[in-house]
């Protein structure tokens, strides 16, 4: 499954971006967007890579990645 972002124009006119929907390719995602939208103007399409963090990130590493940042220390605090 891949990602498509849409920005489409409604029926009445009102434009709305980002529409972000999950299928195999373009034809399922702009089916399913059409279920949605009636008689919408597709305006951009995008689709997006599912190469975003591929690995989760656990709570220790967060911890530690906070407790490195220097703005995170009070002055005279370690």
């Amino acid at each position: 499954m891949h990602k498509f972002g849409f920005d489409i124009r409604t029926r009445s006119g009102h434009k709305v971006n980002n529409i972000m929907i999950m299928a195999r390719d373009f034809e399922e995602a702009e089916r399913r967007l059409r279920q949605m939208y009636t008689q919408c103007e597709i305006v951009n399409r995008v689709e997006t890579s599912g190469e975003g963090r591929r690995n989760p990130i656990d709570v220790d590493s967060l911890i530690g990645m906070i407790s490195r940042h220097t703005s995170a220390h009070k002055p005279g605090t370690q």
